[in-house]
């Protein structure tokens, strides 16, 4: 029997909030983030499916001088449906946030079978843990992050990351997918160590970056360079890649 699919309406209003931590969980539904491009004074807006007889996203927000802290998670919605373990999962129902890019965030998303896309461009973000249980996940950072620590999952699907130019300081990602294909991009003028395996897979790594060891590769800036990034990179059946951009 069908369910009917409602939607609730996100809006937080942005009061003197220039930090905070958000943590979503979608339970099984895909998950978009992106930033928050009208004109009002808004923390996070958004639109999150629910099916009827599982009721509405639960919601926390939490703020003093300056930091905030929001929680949205939705109910197990308990579908019948079955996946391969090697396929993408495709999510019931979606949630579309959109987050103000003048403040600095740190991001947990979730979701337990769907896809999740975080468009972070033109955004300030500090550290991002992402993952799906079953579904593929992509994120694309934004340019002149400092320090970011980035760490992205996939139970089945595929893996791919992006990062933005003009990266400074010392930065980490990793990325791992237990079945799908696991694909970092680097900018150019990035220094970057990389460490890449793979169970049944390939590693395919772009040749400016030296081979040190069995499963290690680095630019040759890497050592002494003020500004890097340290990727991990791994997938338990699909290739790993490692490109230049």
């Amino acid at each position: 029997m069908a369910k009917n699919v409602l939607t609730y309406n996100l809006w937080e209003l942005l009061n003197d909030v220039t930090t905070a931590e958000v943590n979503i969980n979608t339970a099984e539904g895909n998950l978009t983030i992106d930033r928050f491009t009208g004109s009002e004074q808004v923390l996070a807006s958004g639109t999150l499916q629910y099916f009827e007889n599982q009721g509405p996203p639960s919601r926390n927000l939490n703020s003093s001088n300056g930091q905030a802290a929001l929680t949205l998670r939705g109910g197990n919605t308990r579908q019948p449906w079955f996946h391969f373990p090697w396929a993408a999962c495709n999510g019931a129902i979606e949630w579309q946030i959109h987050l103000n890019a003048a403040v600095s965030f740190d991001i947990t998303a979730r979701s337990g079978g769907g896809n999740v896309r975080l468009d972070l461009t033109g955004m300030v973000v500090t550290r991002v843990s992402a993952d799906t249980g079953g579904g593929n996940m992509d994120v694309v950072l934004p340019d002149h992050a400092a320090n970011l620590s980035v760490a992205a999952k996939a139970g089945a699907g595929n893996v791919t990351i992006d990062l933005g130019t003009g990266t400074t300081g010392s930065n980490t990602v990793n990325a791992n997918s237990g079945a799908g294909n696991v694909v970092v991009r680097v900018p150019g003028g990035i220094a970057a160590r990389v460490h890449a395996t793979t169970g049944l897979g390939k590693v395919i790594v772009d040749p400016r970056f030296n081979r040190t060891d069995k499963n290690t590769y680095q630019s040759p800036d890497y050592d002494g360079a003020a500004d890097k990034v340290e990727i991990i990179i791994h997938s338990g059946a699909g290739n790993v890649s490692v490109n230049a951009k």
